[in-house]
Parts: C-alpha cells; sequence; structure tokens
C-alpha cells in the first residue's frame, strides 16, 4: 500500500499545472427520470453551478456547437460521502447512443484543484472496474462485512484532483445504445470525448481554465494519446474563432498499450528473462520456441502493420505472433496481469470482477446511480472487442504517433508500469518509449535513471525529462493500485 501511496504522491507532482480562466456559454434542458424532456423556448444562453443540479431527476446540458450530443448529470450518494458526487450520461447521435459516467469532487480543495479523467481499456471494459478497484474513493469490499458494498480508500485519486470515470464506447459498463449502433475504432470514440469534456467545462464553468489530464491503463495507452490529440486539435480551431478552450495538460498511462513493435519481445523478457521475477516463469522448450519465432514475427509486423498497413497481411502477421509467441503464457494457468498469482476468477483473472458486477448489477444500486439501461452491468464487453478487432484499431495507426505529436506540441506524458505485468509489460513500455522519435529523444536518452523509493523501501526507477517521465512500480501488476486497494480494511465513512 504504501508503494502506491508514494506513486500517487510522484503523479501529482508530476502532474500539477496552473489554471488559466476562460469564458464558456452553453444551453439547458432537463430530464425526469420518467423520461420527459422539458425543452427550453429561451434563446438566452447560461451557464451552471455544478451545485445546483439536483439528485431526484437528471439535470440536460445541450451545447450549440454539439447539435447532436447532451450531456445529463444527477447528485447522488454513491461511494464516497465526503465529496459531492454525480452520475450521468452523455447522449450521442440525437440520443440513439448513451455513454455513462461517474465525477467524484476533489476531497481537498474541489474549487480549485485539477480535473482527471480515468479511462479503463479493454478495449470494451468498463471504467467503475479502476474505480472498485484501483484508483477510486472507494473499493469493492470482498468481506461482505461493509454495509455500503465498498471499502473507503485513503488513497484514491480524488484526494488532490476532481476525477470522471467514463464508460465507453457504448456497450460498456452502464453505456448502451438504443438500435445497436456502435463504435468500432478510437478515432471515432474520440470526438465523442471531446465533447462529452467540452459541454461539461462550458456548462459548469467553475472548470474553465483548469488544467486537464487522460488517464488510463491497459488500451488505454491507444485510447488515450488518440483523445488528447482531439482535444489539442479542436483547440487550435476553438482559438482561432475566439472560443474558450480545454486547458489539457498532461496524459497518464499506465501498463499501456501503445507501441505494438515492441509488444511481443516484451513478453518474451517477461516470461523467459528475469525482467519481473527473479526466475522465467516459461518452460525451456516454449522458451525455445518464442525465440525462435520472434524475427519472422517482428518482421511480418514491420511489413504488413507498421511500414505499410494492409489488413489482410496485417491480421496474419498478429495471428502467427500470437499462436507462437502468446499461446504457451494464456495455456499456463498465469494471471497474464500479474505473473507472480495464478488466474482466478474469469477470463480477467480477479474475483473482485464479478463482484463488481454483482455489486452494480443490484436493484438499490442501479437506483442510487440513476442506471437506465435494462441491459446487465457489462464489466468488459467481448462485442465492443470483436469490434474493434475486426477493424484493427490496435494495429491500423501507430498510437506513438500521437505521443510525439503531442510532445512536440508541449503536453506532457507520463508512462507507468508496474512490473509483473506480462499483457502490457514495462520492457514493452521501455522500448518503445526510448526509441520514440520526437525533438527530445535525444534529451530523454540522456537522462538518467533514478531509483525512488517509499521510506527506505526502494519502490521502482523513474526516468524524466520536462515533457515525458517513464516510472516502474516494482511488485505491481497490470492493475497497478491493485496491491493496494486489495488490502484496505473494512473502513466506511458516514455522510
Amino acid at each position: 500500500m504504501t508503494g502506491f501511496k508514494g506513486l500517487f504522491i510522484l503523479l501529482l507532482g508530476i502532474t500539477s499545472a496552473f489554471a488559466t480562466s476562460r469564458n464558456s456559454q452553453v444551453v439547458f434542458d432537463t430530464k425526469n427520470y420518467d423520461n420527459s424532456v422539458y425543452n427550453s423556448t429561451s434563446s438566452t444562453i447560461q451557464t451552471l453551478h455544478l451545485s445546483s443540479v439536483r439528485s431526484h431527476e437528471f439535470t440536460a446540458l445541450k451545447h450549440p456547437r454539439f447539435p447532436k450530443h447532451q450531456v445529463r448529470v444527477k447528485k447522488t450518494a454513491f461511494c464516497d460521502p465526503t465529496v459531492n458526487v454525480y452520475t450521468g450520461y452523455l447522449d450521442v447521435n440525437e440520443g440513439a447512443k448513451h455513454m455513462f459516467f461517474y465525477f467524484f469532487e476533489s476531497r481537498s480543495d474541489p474549487d480549485n484543484d485539477d480535473v482527471m479523467m480515468w479511462i479503463n481499456g479493454g478495449p470494451g471494459c468498463s471504467s467503475s472496474m479502476g474505480l472498485l478497484m484501483e484508483l477510486g474513493p472507494c473499493g469493492i469490499d470482498m468481506s461482505s462485512k461493509s454495509p455500503n458494498g465498498t471499502n473507503w480508500n485513503p488513497y484514491g485519486w480524488n484526494e488532490a484532483a476532481n476525477i470522471f470515470f467514463l464508460d465507453q464506447p457504448v456497450g460498456v459498463g452502464f453505456s448502451y445504445a438504443d438500435f445497436g449502433e456502435h463504435v468500432d475504432t478510437t478515432e471515432d470514440a474520440a470526438k465523442n470525448v471531446h465533447a462529452f469534456i467540452t459541454i461539461f467545462f462550458e456548462t459548469f464553468n467553475q472548470f474553465a481554465g483548469r488544467p486537464l489530464h487522460l488517464s488510463g491503463e491497459s488500451y488505454g495507452g491507444r485510447y488515450l494519446p488518440v483523445f488528447a490529440s482531439e482535444i489539442y486539435d479542436q483547440n487550435q480551431v476553438a482559438q482561432k474563432e475566439g472560443r474558450p478552450t480545454l486547458n489539457l495538460q498532461s496524459v497518464l498511462i499506465g501498463n499501456g498499450n501503445t507501441g505494438i513493435s515492441t509488444l511481443y519481445p516484451g513478453r518474451y523478457e517477461i516470461e523467459c528473462g528475469t525482467a519481473a521475477l527473479d526466475v522465467p516463469v516459461q518452460s525451456i522448450s516454449t522458451c525455445v520456441r518464442m525465440k525462435m519465432a520472434l524475427p519472422r514475427c517482428q518482421q511480418a509486423m514491420k511489413n504488413s502493420c507498421i511500414d505499410q498497413f494492409d489488413m489482410i497481411n496485417c491480421q496474419a502477421a498478429v495471428n502467427f505472433c500470437d499462436s507462437e509467441i502468446s499461446s504457451g503464457m494464456w495455456a499456463s494457468g498465469r494471471n497474464v496481469y500479474d505473473i507472480s498469482k495464478m488466474c482466478v476468477g474469469d477470463d480477467l483473472c480477479y474475483e473482485e470482477n464479478s463482484a463488481i458486477k454483482n455489486f452494480l448489477d443490484l436493484p438499490e444500486t442501479r437506483t442510487l446511480l440513476g442506471v437506465e439501461t435494462p441491459n446487465n452491468f457489462s464489466a468488459c464487453s467481448s462485442e465492443v472487442g470483436r469490434n474493434f478487432a475486426a477493424h484493427l484499431d490496435k494495429w491500423a495507426v501507430p498510437t506513438q504517433y500521437y505521443v510525439a505529436g503531442l510532445l512536440e506540441r508541449g503536453i506532457r506524458v507520463l508512462i507507468y508500469a508496474g512490473t509483473y505485468d506480462w499483457q502490457c509489460n514495462w520492457v514493452s513500455n521501455k522500448l518503445w518509449v526510448d526509441s520514440l522519435e520526437w525533438s527530445g529523444q535525444e534529451d530523454y536518452g540522456n537522462a538518467l535513471w533514478r531509483d525512488w523509493y517509499v521510506g527506505k523501501q526502494k519502490a521502482g526507477e523513474v526516468k524524466s525529462t520536462p515533457l515525458l517521465s517513464f516510472v516502474t512500480i516494482r511488485g505491481a501488476g497490470h492493475m497497478m493500485s491493485f496491491f493496494s486497494i486489495a488490502t484496505l480494511p473494512n473502513k466506511v465513512i458516514d455522510p
């Protein structure tokens, strides 16, 4: 737990930024639980304070620049009674698609603290997994002793930031579509995320100019650079037109799936080397097979996925690499998100996932959150994953190019990784960061690795320049902060 506390403090230091004031304007409507909509007939553009949002009905927010979007938000008493908590939906395509979100005010200084958005990966996994398993203000209670189903988390990231947890795209978590619509690429999803943040910030003008940080893990390594780039590019358009901009400051990626060209060499080092554990976990015969397949795997991916994308040949390259290099770990029964453990529970290898699903599907929990969909909660949607895979979203565009573009424009990037992860391991992340082509590449290459400590105990290593930082967390897995929240005492804070 102390390791996560130390990283939490380290993250705050790296992501601190200064805010600037902005002006903002929007139109708003109100929507009740019975789905009746009261459209405002006034042409007056006005703003709100978040404290005006009520708990018994949604307040619906419209924006003249996003006629096909609206944000609906209500106050709730979920999870953290020490702060104001809000939940709601981003309605897209004139209400055909609905993306669910949670918003927790900062425990420290909500009127001045930065704003952060957390997005889980998958693709197709709900951000409530991050909320209730990792960095949220509370964690799922596995002992069934807590009266509200959760345990207090003193290291929740809302200790020092206002934070969103967004279920995106539709089909994830409590997000749903009315007529089977779906989003299949990260670039398409980015437009909805930009609309959501813009409507929220420009309506609730207490957030105008606040530093904004995008954070997430796993497939978030694909999502976040693209989302941040969309925000930055739209800021340039807004600036030219004299409109408010979002004060995007940084991107934080934990165990991210960003540089696909280094994924398989990294997995080999985690299984067959000592990059994670002191003794390799994989059998010698399997490691020999992996080693022999690596050159062909890398060459095929370079030819068909990286140098020139060809959907058919790239898919063939990925299939070969997965078959020859990844199948041994999947067959081992180990937890691919923490190789120091065996897989338990569902396909995600943690019993907490099922507990979270059961908790969020309780009628009383759904009522508290204002959930509308009749469908059950989806922790990780296989349908969304298949749709993204069918478009080879992970491979079609080298995401590290987005990262380089952000760095060139002064957006800070933090890459952090638990050393026990195999799926999106730290070796892979280090390799693509080291080879990232940008104007600061030489300075980053010359920077020294430093140990960082919590008390007298080494917690990991860090390498940093003013814009790009890389942090390892020793003994942590894919869900970096899970090892902390899993050991929380059964402590409940009364309102």
